[in-house]
């Protein structure tokens, strides 16, 4: 039965996917071509590419809504191997790196076979930035002059940049009525890029500017076949060149350099790009899904390096997860694999219907696409965003950005990874943190008693994107619907990377009708107000009040507002009231922080206090409520009825019973000296507010009450529920005080 309500599940969302994925195909018909001919290769290879990926994958993969073809990140790395591998021969360059391609395809099929999904945990956030904009550079580089009717430009990225404005300068002064006829189209095709978006008309954007540019460019060649007098302005050398039979003129990879350095080198990077932005766009189309399903991450790997090895056999490029077009999917309502399969389909039938009109598509329009492509993955924008983030962010991504564009993807990114280390040893002034704990099991993950039933993740030491995946292969177990609370309060360092995810983590959570909410920041430091600033954790001597409130922070002082309570972050290290009770006999009060009071008795804190000495001595951090009283009251402790309460028995300490209330007697552990006065004290009204409410550890000194839930700093949600107990409880004492009064002051 399950089975059957599936595929009618599936069935019924065939027509959806049918449209989405047309929709997808008129976007990756002038992308995959774009892209070949950007990387060097003939414009069916991206094609080929395309189709392979979306039959494969849609019937193999491990992920949902993605769409899989040529990417944007393998540009630069495809093209530098057929110049590298081909020593001027372009066309045996391709066959070489077809080769290169299909070891790529084999060596991923083995990384998804190692389980390796959670490679792109590894690497910092900020480095992946740079090496994204660098590929977009790159790309912008090329392509710009193409777009302005050049073909013959070459270089270094470095050098074709630097070649803008001249070849900007030549576009207008060389009057070359085929090059500025090109031109104009890669201009105005550029234009309907930026501009599409702006246009609001709802039967204009049902066709992607992408197919816009193809559809006007194609026209213009019929206008001047049928219509005008005059030739053509656009040489066909400045026009897409596809094979007359694409399905039975495949190329076929020369496999006779594997055993070369350069061949290695070369199928290392494309195998490192092709994973990293796969990886990339798999997580980032997961948190547009509507269903927030999670992907395969390994399956969906093993598959695309299998249809990389069939597209490299038959002439294709790389098969890569591709977050654009995934996009464009999942907007237009893409529920299932279908989708890719259907865009794979539509592909197919316009190569085998359209051959003629794809020939008289110019070169320059389809370089606009890619230089628009390029321009976003290097917009001001991204260096804005990074900028907020922190400056040593910046540093970490200027770095990888200049290294990558300089020498090689591979030497940027591995570069990154070693700045981003060196800039954490240099922030943190601590190179044995570290050193010393990286091998250290640092997540501890458990799910507390029922009656709060949340999953608690406490984190020790340092989390960064050195051990990050350690703290995902915990969370990951979580189901998604349920409470987490993520503890940092024993972590020294947080880098950027963890926080931009236990950030997309909360969004998930939310989304499936958990709630998951990271705490045990507010006594570490940061330059930057941006949630994925690092954290660095600082003597509460050193923390200024106000400056860069974390997110609990901030909840806590909008908790003060609505109770009319004042809030106060900056901690207090003289708190007498609090060594009076005998919770902290035995351990030493370092500060309290984060302090809501009512000016009325009532006071919720935070507390830092310790236990054992020496090399046993232990930092503990947690959440406690604090009832000043006006009358004095018996001395107390009240907790639930447990094993450790049958221990007590044994050790000496009496369990008061109250004799009209055998099942309080039964779930709560009551202790004191003072056994008839506290008898007396516990009414009826007290005793069934605490039958009534969930447990906590309550103790009284006489003068106060201490309560605490557990010896952990609480989520904000605890501490709206601890508040309303304490305010609660507060007014029900107030009306027991009157026993009391027979005891000495």
């Amino acid at each position: 039965m399950v089975k059957k309500n599936k595929f009618k599940t599936f069935a019924s969302a065939i027509p959806q996917n049918l449209f989405a994925g047309f929709v997808v195909s008129l976007i990756a018909l002038p992308l995959g071509l774009g892209l070949a001919l950007a990387s060097g290769a003939p414009p069916i290879s991206g094609i080929i590419s395309a189709v392979i990926g979306g039959i494969l994958v849609s019937i193999l993969g491990g992920s949902n809504v993605t769409i899989t073809g040529p990417g944007n990140g393998l540009v630069v790395v495809v093209l530098a191997a057929i110049t590298t591998l081909g020593q001027g021969d372009l066309h045996q360059g391709y066959l070489f790196t077809l080769a290169a391609i299909v070891f790529s395809g084999f060596l991923m099929i083995i990384l998804g076979f190692l389980r390796m999904g959670s490679l792109g945990d590894f690497f910092p956030a900020s480095a992946i930035q740079g090496m994204l904009a660098a590929i977009g550079i790159g790309i912008l580089a090329k392509q710009f002059h193409v777009m302005l009717g050049n073909i013959n430009a070459k270089g270094s990225i470095i050098e074709l940049l630097l070649l803008i404005p001249k070849g900007i300068y030549d576009f207008f002064k060389v009057m070359d009525l085929n090059q500025m006829a090109a031109g104009l189209v890669g201009v105005i095709s550029l234009l309907i890029m930026i501009f599409y978006s702006k246009i609001r008309n709802r039967y204009f954007q049902l066709i992607p500017a992408p197919m816009w540019i193809v559809v006007l460019s194609v026209g213009l060649h019929y206008y001047y076949e049928f219509i005008s007098s005059s030739t053509y302005p656009i040489s066909d050398a400045l026009l897409i060149n596809i094979p007359d039979k694409v399905f039975s003129n495949f190329a076929h990879p020369d496999f006779s350099k594997i055993f070369q350095l350069d061949f290695v080198n070369v199928v290392i990077g494309i195998t490192l790009i092709a994973s990293i932005e796969s990886l990339l766009s798999i997580k980032a189309v997961d948190k547009l899904d509507p269903l927030k399903r999670r992907s395969n991450v390994n399956k969906d790997i093993k598959t695309l390096g299998l249809a990389t090895v069939i597209s490299g056999f038959l002439g294709g490029l790389n098969v890569v997860t591709v977050i654009a077009r995934s996009s464009v999917n999942v907007n237009n309502n893409g529920s299932n694999r279908s989708a890719n399969f259907f865009h794979a389909s539509f592909l197919v039938l316009f190569i085998l219907l359209f051959t003629t009109e794809l020939r008289k598509i110019p070169l320059p329009a389809l370089a606009a696409i890619l230089v628009y492509t390029g321009y976003k993955l290097a917009s001001p924008e991204n260096f804005r965003k990074i900028v907020k983030i922190g400056k040593e962010q910046l540093l970490i991504f200027l770095i990888t950005l200049i290294v990558t564009i300089s020498t090689s993807l591979i030497t940027g990114i591995l570069t990154g990874i070693v700045a981003t280390f060196i800039i954490h040893v240099i922030i943190n002034k601590n190179l044995g943190l570290f050193v010393r704990n990286y091998l250290k099991p640092n997540v501890l993950m458990y799910k507390e008693d029922e009656g709060s039933g949340n999953y608690y993740v406490s984190i020790k030491n340092f989390s960064s994107f050195l051990n990050y995946t350690r703290l995902k292969t915990k969370i990951e177990q979580i189901p998604e619907d349920k409470d987490v609370i993520v503890d940092f309060s024993m972590c020294d360092f947080v880098d950027h990377t963890v926080m931009e995810n236990m950030s997309n983590y909360a969004e998930t959570f939310k989304r499936k009708g958990g709630h998951f909410e990271v705490i045990g920041l507010d006594s570490h430091d940061t330059d930057s107000e941006h949630p994925f600033a690092i954290r660095i954790n600082l003597p509460f001597k050193n923390i200024v009040s106000g400056k860069n409130l974390t997110k609990r922070q901030k909840s806590l002082a909008k908790i003060g507002e609505e109770l009319h309570w004042n809030y106060e972050a900056k901690p207090k290290f003289e708190v007498p009231n609090l060594s009076e009770f005998g919770y902290f006999k035995t351990r030493q009060i370092n500060s309290i922080y984060n302090i809501l009071s009512n000016g009325e008795g009532c006071k919720i804190f935070d507390v830092e206090f310790s236990e054992g000495e020496l090399f046993a001595q232990q930092v503990i951090k947690a959440t406690m409520f604090y009832i000043n009283l006006d009358n004095l009251i018996p001395r107390f402790t009240l907790d639930k009825e447990g094993i450790f309460e049958y221990i007590y028995h044994f050790a000496g300490f009496k369990d008061i019973d109250l004799p009209n209330h055998p099942d309080f007697s039964k779930r709560f552990y009551l202790s004191g000296k003072e056994c008839d006065a506290i008898k007396d004290f516990f009414n009826d009204e007290l005793v069934l507010f605490f039958e009534s409410n969930p447990y906590y550890h309550i103790e009284s000194n006489e003068k106060g009450l201490l309560i605490v839930d557990k010896e952990r700093l609480a989520s904000v949600k605890e501490i709206k529920a601890l508040t309303d107990f304490g305010i609660r409880l507060q007014k029900v004492i107030s009306k027991c005080e009157v026993y009391a009064i027979s005891l000495p002051k």
